[in-house]
């Protein structure tokens, strides 16, 4: 069956892994890169990598359950020949060159919360989002199944509306050329 123009693919064409234990570090590496690539396993080698000698990896949750920090999502991008841009939230969204990006990594707060119970703590939440086929997608490992952003315009709302939180911090994922030659910035 073809899609028609300006039919979006179907949720169940974009890779989306679920939310397990404190993996969205690893989901959402595997959530932009679309195919699953990295696991525990491979996140706590590269832990091990960043901090040989120490007893408390300070990469990592000491319980063992994830909660990887930026720099295993950065070595897991490098060792596949790709890069990590922090964004200056400061620069306005307009000049990002979203063609030029393969796709973006946020650190979001997120709240804690038992049953139904939600807590009066915040934690941090690694999101991937995505293009697939034209269309923009939310890939949060929390969400049922991937959200649809749309156009570009639909993913600068988003990311409008992530940053203005304040508490936000976003990754751009690039090839190492798009990183070298800085033309994931728009400068016109």
């Amino acid at each position: 069956m073809s899609q028609g123009p300006g039919a979006q693919p179907s949720p169940a064409s974009v890779y989306h892994e679920r939310q397990r234990l404190e993996l969205c570090a690893i989901h959402a590496l595997n959530n932009v890169l679309q195919q699953q690539l990295f696991s525990q396993e491979a996140a706590d080698e590269i832990c091990k990598r960043l901090a040989p000698d120490s007893r408390l990896n300070p990469h990592r949750s000491f319980l063992g359950t994830g909660n990887y920090d930026v720099n295993v999502i950065m070595a897991a991008l490098q060792g596949l020949g790709l890069a990590a841009v922090w964004w200056d939230r400061r620069r306005p969204l307009s000049q990002l060159a979203l063609p030029q990006v393969l796709g973006l990594i946020l650190n979001l707060p997120s709240p804690v919360s038992l049953g139904l119970l939600s807590l009066p703590l915040r934690r941090r939440h690694w999101v991937a989002l995505r293009q697939v086929d034209g269309v923009y997608y939310n890939l949060d490992s929390k969400l049922r199944a991937p959200e649809a952003l749309g156009d570009e315009d639909g993913v600068r709302a988003f990311l409008a509306a992530a940053l203005a939180q304040g508490l936000c911090e976003m990754l751009l994922v690039v090839t190492r050329e798009v990183e070298e030659k800085g033309c994931w910035l728009r400068t016109d």
